[in-house]
């Protein structure tokens, strides 16, 4: 096989070993490599073998597009151009198909793991004091003031979800029942039955990154996508511009379904479906009584939806990147994905105070029962011995410009193709955002 690179930026591939029955031209651009796959030519004797041949006589030509998989990210330099470019300190280098999940573990110092009520109580503290202090800065605050409480108080409930998160992996007390209970109250103000959302949970972490099996974001699906044109534009919007709210779809949709549980499920699953249905009979014409619509909606609503902010935040920022792929059940490595397939994204100090740590993510998940305070100290062991594997940001506008307007649709070459290379016609709400998100890291 020969190759001749012309200006144009094509590879011309033909073979030296017989008569040319076929042809591939490569293109080598930005976004990958392609080929154009001629069938057919006609044969031509020619002395000078390994060299481009023409023919003057016509034929129809059938011209195959076959996409070309991305070199791997082997060079550091690549690595660092590619990590600026999707807002990232770091960009991991590919973790060994030997290491696996113990090989990890086996690294972490036993103290991480260790439960202390204390610690506990006092994250329980923290989060019931900066919510009544959100509370009682909505009460008082002016009208335009207000944004600025729902900010803060929606943070702070995000960190009621983080006690429930850990109570969901017993990583919270040494009490299990006192978890369940406190993880089930933690819960009600979001309006998050407790027990669905351990058992989705446990899926994700089971099977993080893994396609169809992965309960938490998944690439969209190009056949889906294709067949149902009628909900393409909800689609677009739900992968582009309202993202950071698209949780709010993901809890409707997979905890009130009983269908979605198995048998031994379901009782539990009831229990925890009947206190959320309480709080909403009890709590939500309480709210009204006392402050009226406006009041649940300035007390309630606004804060619920700066919860959500986060929750769909934090996910999408933890497992999605251009360089982080989706893999079917017989590709997949656990340690890949936990490992290199996490993402661990610094925020300001405020929000990691009021969410308890929650984004120093890449320990959690190589070990869910190490608890929400000892996370920082492992992420540092993970630093020492596995450092050079791990994909490390800051929170910036590039690297939330990058998820929302190119990882849209399952491509296996490039793992995700952005909605205006798939349906440019129909992809305004992308290149809206490209036009308008800022680019700073």
């Amino acid at each position: 096989m020969a190759c001749s690179v012309a200006d144009s930026g094509f590879l011309f591939l033909v073979s030296k070993k017989r008569p040319v029955h076929s042809t591939r031209i490569c293109q080598i651009g930005s976004s990958g490599a392609y080929c154009l796959k001629w069938e057919s030519l006609p044969q031509v004797n020619s002395k000078q073998k390994g060299c481009l041949i023409y023919s003057r006589k016509k034929n129809v030509v059938q011209a195959v597009a076959v996409p070309i998989a991305p070199p791997p990210l082997e060079s550091a330099e690549e690595r660092k151009q590619l990590g600026e470019k999707y807002g990232f300190r770091q960009i991991g280098e590919p973790l060994p198909d030997k290491v696996t999940m113990r090989d990890i573990m086996d690294t972490l110092p036993k103290k991480v793991f260790e439960i202390d009520d204390g610690k506990a109580l006092k994250s329980v503290l923290i989060s019931v004091t900066s919510y009544t202090l959100g509370l009682f800065m909505i009460a008082k605050a002016p009208w335009y003031l207000l944004p600025l409480a729902w900010a803060w108080t929606g943070t702070a409930v995000t960190g009621f979800f983080v006690i429930g998160h850990d109570c969901a992996h017993k990583s919270f007390s040494k009490n299990k029942l006192l978890e369940d209970i406190v993880g089930t109250l933690a819960f009600l103000p979001l309006i998050y039955p407790y027990e669905p959302w351990r058992i989705k949970h446990d899926r994700h972490h089971a099977k993080t990154n893994m396609l169809h099996e992965d309960t938490a974001w998944q690439p969209v699906w190009k056949e889906e996508f294709d067949s149902i044109p009628a909900l393409r534009k909800a689609i677009i919007f739900g992968y582009g511009p309202i993202r950071p709210w698209m949780s709010i779809a993901h809890w409707w949709l997979c905890h009130f379904n009983l269908k979605k549980f198995r048998p031994n499920e379901i009782n539990r699953v009831k229990i925890s479906l009947g206190c959320v249905f309480a709080f909403m009979a009890i709590g939500w014409p309480l709210i009204i009584w006392k402050t009226g619509i406006v009041g649940w909606i300035k007390f309630w609503l606004m804060p619920w939806l700066g919860y959500h902010f986060w929750m769909s935040t934090f996910t999408m920022v933890h497992h999605t990147a251009p360089h982080i792929p989706f893999k079917v059940s017989d590709e997949w490595n656990a340690a890949q994905a936990q490992l290199n397939g996490t993402v661990h994204c610094d925020y300001p100090s405020w929000i990691e105070i009021l969410c308890h740590d929650i984004n120093v993510h890449i320990p959690h998940h190589i070990s869910p029962r190490i608890p929400s305070y000892n996370l920082r100290a492992a992420h540092q062991s993970l630093q020492q011995n596995w450092g050079k594997y791990l994909n490390e940001a800051s929170w910036n506008w590039r690297l939330m410009k990058t998820i929302l307007t190119i990882c849209h649709v399952y491509d296996k070459e490039r793992n995700y193709v952005p909605f205006d290379e798939v349906v440019p016609d129909e992809a305004l709400p992308i290149t809206f955002l490209k036009k308008v998100m800022p680019d700073y890291a």
